[in-house]
């Protein structure tokens, strides 16, 4: 049976301004870290065995590529060692500017590290001090060449979009110059403020500059119609991929295939099963790989739940859901079920139906969590 793996690398060199992702600039635990992180991934392979095999590898964080290259070398070593992998694996690492090296790619040589996942979020280096982005656009312009001529990886970036401060000009600027790079992959998110970060911190005093809602669409759709024009496809609301390559892993997430996380806070969905490691660095390295009590808030779902989770992730892409599908996996049809949501958002035509496939319609893009919450 095919499952994907996350591992989480929870350090970088700064925290950005709009980060409530987990991670922080610790680099006196990092080797500490890789040894607790390495004895999960032993533990995990065990239980695993030979039933499963990596469809997708993702080493995410932070920036896993702050580490030392030795370190990472060790960690890709244990996942080869402890798992079955399959031949045609995706096998991603993300990185930011500035923290790649002719050591660090032959990391990447060595293993079958085939993608690469390069931050960028704007080209304008001012709003890049804004959102406390430690690079600039040249280096990620260096960044991208070094990539290139180093390394044969698919290369996908992030640009985000309604940045304060942001004009439309400067976001067309962003879209119009990671276009001419050819990469295979690109994401685009809108800025979210959380709370407990400098930008939430801002927003409550009233002192953050936001983009209005109406500039926020403009964005959107216009990168949506400028990008199709490049030859990329829209598979998932914030994603687009040039033909054939869509991100594996991701995918496993919307179509709720399993996966295992392992690092600190990572999270599961193995055998219809949703859990997340603990969340404390000094209780992690403590465990060393002791997975009943790394796991917490394990919740096993019920059938009302599965069928929630189908729609709401299953929607974000643009294939949609397939009815079918529906009726084999919970035994009822999906008409039956949500019966006056489906007619409502047809009638809206926020959901397109289109034989055995429902999905979201451009308007129903943009009220896509309106839509989402109305199956919960």
């Amino acid at each position: 049976m095919k499952i994907g793996l996350y591992i989480h690398i929870p350090f970088c060199h700064s925290k950005c301004y709009y980060c409530d992702f987990l991670s922080f600039p610790r680099q006196d635990m990092q080797a500490p870290y890789v040894e607790a992180l390495i004895a999960e991934l032993q533990a995990v392979g065990k239980k695993l065995g030979k039933v499963y095999t990596l469809q997708s590898v993702f080493i995410g964080g932070g920036t896993p590529t702050v580490l030392p290259p030795l370190l990472l070398d060790k960690i890709c070593e244990a996942v080869e060692k402890y798992f079955q992998i399959e031949e045609d694996v995706e096998w991603t690492i993300e990185a930011n500017p500035g923290t790649l090296s002719k050591e660090m790619t032959k990391v990447f040589h060595a293993h079958p590290i085939n993608r690469v996942s390069m931050g960028l979020q704007t080209t304008d280096d001012q709003l890049l001090k804004k959102l406390g982005r430690i690079h600039t656009f040249k280096q990620w312009e260096e960044s991208m060449c070094f990539l290139k001529e180093e390394t044969d990886c698919d290369i996908s970036t992030d640009l985000m979009f309604a940045l304060p401060g942001q004009s439309f000009e400067s976001f067309k600027k962003s879209v119009r110059c990671v276009g001419s790079y050819e990469l295979s992959h690109l994401s685009l998110y809108a800025l979210i403020i959380e709370a407990d970060t400098p930008f939430g911190n801002l927003e409550a005093k009233g002192q953050l500059e936001k983009v209005s809602e109406q500039l926020d669409r403009q964005m959107y759709h216009w990168a949506k119609t400028y990008l199709k024009e490049q030859g990329y496809h829209q598979y998932e609301i914030s994603n687009w991929a040039k033909p054939g390559k869509p991100s594996r892993h991701n995918s496993l997430y919307w179509r709720r295939e399993p996966y295992i996380g392992v690092g600190l806070g990572a999270h599961s969905l193995f055998q219809e099963t949703r859990y997340h490691n603990v969340t404390n660095l000094d209780t992690y390295l403590a465990l060393k790989g002791d997975l009943n009590s790394l796991r917490v808030d394990i919740e096993p779902l019920t059938l009302e739940m599965a069928r929630e989770e189908f729609m709401f992730l299953g929607l974000r892409m643009t294939e949609g859901i397939s009815l079918s599908e529906f009726k084999a996996l919970f035994g009822q049809d999906l008409w039956n079920v949500y019966p006056s949501q489906l007619k409502k958002w047809i009638d809206y035509k926020v959901l397109v139906q289109n034989r055995d496939r429902l999905f979201l319609s451009d308007y129903g893009m943009d009220i896509c969590n309106v839509v989402f919450s109305s199956f919960l």
